[in-house]
């Protein structure tokens, strides 16, 4: 054998391979028939079990692929849909959200402002008791003057606290009056007292209705600033948390 002609046995593999590639550059593109591939291999001393086996892995393999590009294109319109929604759903919330918080400040403001109303009918009575006490108690000037103060006070608060406190000073001199007032017989009598103390009860009794109300109302916008995910955009929003009413103790 001339050893111009011997291939080395690295290159066989190589120029198998290669061979291979330019038969089928040189055949037609209708492809082969499974039986034709089985005389080809037999011509190759290639068992046609294994011709048959190499086919079914190559269709198995063909299909896998298949099914992982369905897969990669379902999972990048799962994205692409993921990421056009997860801003219109976060704007969406985040509109939701204002809205609660400010429907829930409104409602705590809307029952200070009838705590604040029964703030001034109790004070709107302070001219009435001075009038009482100027009468039938002229020498205690110290009461009347107390009394005065207690509305001056009230009147010029502005804050819910001032208020708050300005609330307990009209309430005290309120009671010191009736305390002062209860031991004049000649009182108990007086039409105009009696429905005075009729007002003075009303009013406690309507002020510790609407206290309640207005506690209750700032216990649920309290909660709901703290409350996750809201406690992340409360600040943001200016929303802040309001003061409960206590009474005042002296």
């Amino acid at each position: 054998m001339n050893s111009k002609n011997v291939i080395p046995e690295e290159l066989v593999p190589v120029v198998l391979e290669k061979a291979g590639q330019l038969y089928l550059q040189n055949t037609g593109p209708e492809g082969y028939s499974l039986e034709e591939l089985m005389d080809a291999g037999s011509e190759a001393q290639i068992p046609a079990e294994l011709i048959q086996q190499a086919y079914r892995q190559l269709q198995r393999e063909q299909e896998d692929a298949k099914r992982r590009q369905t897969q990669q294109r379902q999972y990048l319109m799962i994205g692409g849909a993921i990421a056009t929604l997860l801003p219109l759903l976060g704007t969406i919330w985040f509109g939701a959200t204002y809205n609660s918080l400010n429907a829930s400040k409104s409602t705590v403001e809307g029952k200070w402002a009838q705590v604040e109303n029964q703030m001034q009918r109790r004070a709107d009575l302070i001219p009435q008791l001075t009038q009482v006490a100027q009468s039938y108690a002229s020498s205690e000037q110290q009461m009347i003057q107390e009394l005065a103060k207690a509305q001056t006070a009230f009147l010029n608060a502005e804050t819910i606290a001032q208020k708050q406190a300005a609330d307990g000073g009209v309430k005290d001199a309120i009671a010191n009056f009736q305390t002062i007032t209860a031991r004049n017989p000649s009182l108990q009598s007086n039409e105009l007292f009696i429905n005075l103390q009729y007002e003075i009860a009303g009013t406690e009794n309507r002020m510790a209705t609407e206290r309640m109300r207005y506690n209750q109302a700032v216990q649920i916008y309290n909660q709901s600033l703290r409350d996750f995910p809201t406690v992340l955009i409360a600040g943001g929003l200016k929303f802040q948390a309001q003061p409960f009413f206590k009474s005042v103790q002296k």
